[in-house]
């Protein structure tokens, strides 16, 4: 069997989005089990360390109360992401009312291994994720939604609130600057 499809996700998502329509629970607990590792993942992202499981959990409350205005003009994926990126700069505008200053250093980087870190040498990997936590934060959101879950750049552009051709700027000019970091390293 090979590797599903953007259009059979898009499938199996409908289908989920019917059946919860119609009562069934159990479909809510699958769309959380398809989506949330990579919303974690680019919570993870975008510099968020503590609560990242509350904010997964917060994007799926709010999917979940306006799914009957969702027209699947893209991907539940992206309108996942989507929801997740607003709260993400919510709770970062919150934090600088509130005066909570939040550091970028190397403990900030993603500590979770997936199937392709296994695959890459543990020095090779802390290199590549130290490099990473030195991006900016869009090019850091833009970088790990192209790498680590293979958006295409115009579902970025709707998931970060930009263009498609900035999220190419961005994502060029991140692989630049990591490879430029993992050259010097």
């Amino acid at each position: 069997m090979g590797v599903p499809t953007t259009t059979d996700d898009a499938a199996i998502d409908a289908a989920l989005i019917e059946r919860w329509k119609r009562g069934d629970q159990r479909a809510a607990t699958e769309i959380v089990g398809r989506h949330a590792p990579a919303l974690a993942r680019f919570a993870s992202s975008a510099g968020e360390r503590d609560g990242v499981d509350e904010l997964v959990q917060d994007t799926f409350v709010r999917a979940f109360n306006a799914l009957d205005s969702f027209r699947s003009d893209s991907s539940l994926r992206t309108w996942l992401f989507t929801i997740l990126h607003r709260l993400v700069l919510d709770r970062k505008r919150s934090e600088r009312r509130r005066g909570v200053v939040v550091e970028l250093d190397e403990s900030h980087a993603v500590q979770g291994y997936d199937a392709l870190d296994t695959l890459v040498a543990d020095e090779a990997a802390e290199r590549v994720r130290v490099a990473v936590t030195r991006l900016s934060p869009l090019q850091r959101s833009v970088f790990m939604l192209r790498v680590t879950d293979g958006m295409a750049y115009a579902d970025i552009a709707v998931a970060v609130g930009s263009t498609e051709g900035a999220c190419r700027v961005h994502y060029h000019n991140a692989m630049r600057a990591v490879k430029e970091f993992l050259d010097d390293a």
